[in-house]
């Protein structure tokens, strides 16, 4: 009973309960991991001043940059199941870096400054490259039906991360905190291998063959990708936009914070505590929400719907610029952003090859996304120094996500042009 009352909920095939559990999983140890040091990097971003936020973005693209080539090598040379692990093994082991660095007692701001960077990078890429696995192995039907239900799998996660910083931090310790966010990683990879069985089992011979190949292309492939590709393209604009707001929204926020509150840990609380709020409203809408939006309003103006709820929230902030609205505003448009843009978003990628999967959406989630981070912490930071106040701000951002809406409108359209006539060359 309790089986058929999960089918009907979800959606979810006899033969598909396997991967839909291991990718539950799979998403859960990510993010709750992430979770567990996020309060830790926002911290340290305060702690370092404000004003020098730009900087620490900056300094985050620069990482980025160094990174999606030496990406766009070993998933050219590796096969799937060998560069996956290694992406994991390769933040385990900057984990235990971190871990060993804290208990040696080094203090100097350049530390905390290259553990916040480093944390953003994590942050895009683990994810990414999640999501991409995701968009190889479910086809468009199932990734409509089944992707918000794996999303709840990450919002339990972020749900259990702060829960466990929560507890833990002041006893334990934040550093004696990085082993643990280790090990779920570790069983992330756990899931990876059973993922891949699964496919091996379910799919296609020739596909299942062709995904133990390494995806080939060149070490930039994804930027030649992303230029050729008018498809590509609009998700980079709508990438931009999303991430010009976001960080728009998060420097009002760490003004807003720092002027209501003077105590480091009070700061902390608050941030753990808008993290809770918001995985709790998320999870609340992925269960329940999330696969009948697309359902009932097609793709397009699901992908349409956080920015147009965004565009009210700034309205509502330039009125009140305060702490009690801009902890609304936060919540719902991260809430929003989890439980609905982001599986939709990951959806516009099912109808690609390989090599869009995994080389232009990660050039995509990591350095188009720290670009628009980047210019826009600067852009803010300049409109700072021209005078504007923060309502001002708050005004000029609500037109941009109309826009947003516009171009997450034509892109879902578009996506649903192409699933229904140019299947996609999944393997």
């Amino acid at each position: 009973m309790l089986l058929r009352r999960f089918k009907s909920l979800v959606n979810v095939q006899a033969g598909e309960l396997p991967a839909l559990f291991w990718a539950f999983v799979y998403f859960f140890c990510l993010l709750c991991s992430y979770y567990i040091v996020r309060p830790m990097r926002d911290e340290m971003g305060i702690a370092g001043g404000v004003e020098n936020l730009q900087w620490l973005f900056t300094g985050t693209l620069l990482a980025m940059l160094a990174a999606v080539p030496l990406f766009g090598w070993v998933s050219s040379r590796f096969e799937r199941r060998h560069f996956l692990p290694a992406v994991y093994g390769f933040f385990i082991v900057n984990l235990l870096l971190f871990f060993v660095l804290f208990r040696s007692d080094v203090t100097h701001a350049w530390v905390a400054r290259a553990f916040f960077i480093w944390a953003s990078v994590f942050n895009l890429f683990v994810v990414s490259v999640f999501w991409s696995f995701m968009a190889d192995i479910f086809d468009n039907a199932q990734a409509r039906r089944l992707f918000g239900f794996i999303a709840a799998g990450g919002t339990c996660g972020a749900i259990c991360g702060p829960l466990v910083t929560a507890a833990l931090a002041q006893p334990l310790g934040p550093a004696n905190l990085l082993p643990v966010s280790a090990v779920l990683l570790g069983v992330a990879l756990v899931c990876i291998r059973r993922l891949a069985a699964w496919r091996a089992r379910t799919g296609e011979v020739e596909s299942a063959q062709a995904a133990q190949q390494p995806i080939g292309g060149g070490v930039f492939a994804g930027i030649r990708l992303v230029l050729r590709s008018p498809y590509l393209l609009g998700i980079c604009v709508l990438m931009l936009l999303f991430t010009t707001l976001a960080t728009f929204l998060y420097f009002q926020q760490a003004q807003i914070v720092r002027d209501t509150f003077s105590d480091p840990a009070q700061r902390t609380a608050l941030f753990a505590g808008i993290d809770l709020a918001v995985n709790s409203l998320t999870l609340v809408f992925q269960l329940l929400l999330t696969g009948r939006l697309v359902k009932w309003l097609g793709l397009g103006w699901t992908l349409a719907l956080v920015p147009l709820l965004l565009a009210v929230g700034f309205l509502a902030l330039g009125l009140a610029p305060v702490l009690a609205v801009l902890v609304v505003v936060q919540v719902l448009r991260r809430a929003g952003n989890y439980a609905v843009m982001r599986p939709a978003r990951e959806m516009l990628y099912v109808v690609l090859g390989r090599e869009e999967k995994y080389k232009a959406k990660n050039f995509i989630d990591t350095v188009v996304y720290r670009s628009g981070d980047a210019v826009s912490a600067w852009a803010y930071a300049g409109l700072r120094a021209m005078g504007l106040s923060l309502s001002t701000i708050a005004y000029l951002a609500a037109p941009l996500a109309l826009v947003w809406a516009v171009v997450a409108y034509r892109l879902g359209r578009a996506q649903t042009r192409l699933a229904q006539t140019e299947p996609a060359a999944r393997v």
